[in-house]
């Protein structure tokens, strides 16, 4: 028995895409004679409760359909990795972690790659408060976020606009941070704990980012002025962000970051006020279905 949790309206157009792909998921199982149940989230929220409760009743497989948002609910929604096995059909507008473990875009191959693999270990992070999949981070992305939950419609595009209008007016943030040992002071445009390796639906903020090597990368840029925002920019959108020389990378198994006042953190593109950035990696828990 698979158990899927489907977010009806991912992958935008109010829900006629989710439709679509469900259809051929759908399709898929019933060929291969694979006993399944759907379970549809209606509100925020939804994902996390349905995978709690789907454990407590004995799930051993539990399958995401939907996106990083839906994702994300499911990792905190687990009470006991032990139990379940779990499976992600991307079908979001970003799907950014399901690019970093190289899952099939089409809805068909993740149904069999699920079928037909055996689940494997694979890292996620965690913050005091609530575990993290793909990218946690503080600054501009954080920013770049509400701007972009104000759109009316949510496209890759917009997400590019939303970063363009955020480069030219924000305010570097102070931060230290404390990783293998040492703590350093940053004056950046943004602090990035990455378990993946891009964000915002494609933007490669840390493409050396392995979900599997057990380390967190972390990323800052030092403050910048003038043109060379721009030119950072399109290093960020041609992956080679790492390469400018403002830029700090490092691999550590835990993170702790300080602001002088409370902060937002962006945890897998959602926004969390005042939690504490402290961050660990949490390897040889989670078995999940991945090439």
């Amino acid at each position: 028995m698979i158990d899927l949790i489907v977010n009806p309206i991912a992958g935008g157009k109010n829900g006629k895409n989710m439709q679509k792909n469900l259809s051929r998921i759908e399709s898929r199982l019933k060929a291969r004679n694979v006993e399944y149940k759907l379970h549809f989230s209606e509100q925020k929220g939804d994902v996390k409760a349905l995978a709690g409760k789907l454990i407590e009743d004995g799930a051993k497989t539990l399958v995401c359909v939907g996106g990083d948002g839906s994702f994300h609910e499911l990792i905190n929604g687990i009470t006991d990795f032990r139990k379940v096995n779990v499976g992600l059909i991307p079908c979001g507008t970003g799907n950014d972690f399901a690019s970093a473990i190289c899952l099939p875009k089409d809805p068909e191959a993740a149904v069999d790659l699920i079928l037909d693999s055996q689940p494997k270990f694979t890292d996620f992070m965690e913050l005091p408060t609530v575990r993290c999949i793909n990218i946690a981070g503080l600054g501009i992305d954080v920013d770049v976020l509400k701007r972009y939950e104000a759109l009316p419609k949510k496209t890759k595009f917009g997400y590019t606009k939303c970063l363009i209008k955020t480069l030219f007016n924000f305010d570097f943030t102070d931060f230290d941070a404390t990783l293998n040992g040492k703590t350093q002071h940053f004056r950046s445009f943004i602090a990035c704990a990455a378990n993946g390796t891009t964000y915002g639906g494609g933007i490669p903020i840390c493409p050396v980012a392995d979900p599997t090597d057990h380390l967190i990368d972390f990323v800052a840029v030092r403050e910048l002025k003038g043109l060379k925002i721009v030119g950072a920019f399109l290093k960020l959108k041609k992956g080679k962000l790492l390469t400018l020389k403002q830029s700090y990378h490092e691999r550590a198994a835990e993170i702790e970051i300080k602001t002088d006042l409370p902060c937002t953190v962006n945890v897998d593109g959602e926004l969390y006020d005042d939690i504490p950035f402290k961050v660990k990696v949490v390897p040889d828990t989670l078995k999940m279905f991945r090439p």
